[in-house]
């Protein structure tokens, strides 16, 4: 079984910055893609960055501003977050891919990120 716990939200001015991270249980850590999604009120889930063999991915939204990293050694993903804006207000929830699927992949509670004008 595989647990993730993310941390590391708040509340934080426009410009400022942010670093989430994603706590993973089991000994499988390094064979999992890792991924940030997010959620605002009244919409859906959104991909926001990924990590898959040493390649990243960004939302067009978050490219330039978001980094996605992660320590093997820690079972931590990380996301830092700067230049926010009050767009990126959301739960931003922590995966890990499995099977090829985010679906069906593990899920952590998610951790609010609010950014005020």
């Amino acid at each position: 079984q595989v647990q993730l716990v993310e941390s590391g939200g708040g509340l934080v001015q426009a410009g400022g910055s942010l670093r989430l991270s994603c706590a993973v249980s089991g000994r499988t850590f390094r064979q999992y893609p890792m991924g940030w999604f997010r959620q605002a009120p009244g919409k859906e889930r959104e991909f926001v960055a990924s990590w898959n063999g040493g390649r990243t991915a960004y939302a067009d939204s978050v490219k330039g501003r978001f980094t996605i990293s992660r320590d093997n050694a820690k079972n931590t993903v990380y996301l830092q977050m700067n230049s926010l804006k009050p767009e990126d207000t959301a739960v931003y929830y922590c995966a890990a891919k499995y099977e090829r699927s985010w679906s069906n992949g593990y899920w952590g509670q998610g951790t609010q990120v609010t950014v005020s004008s």
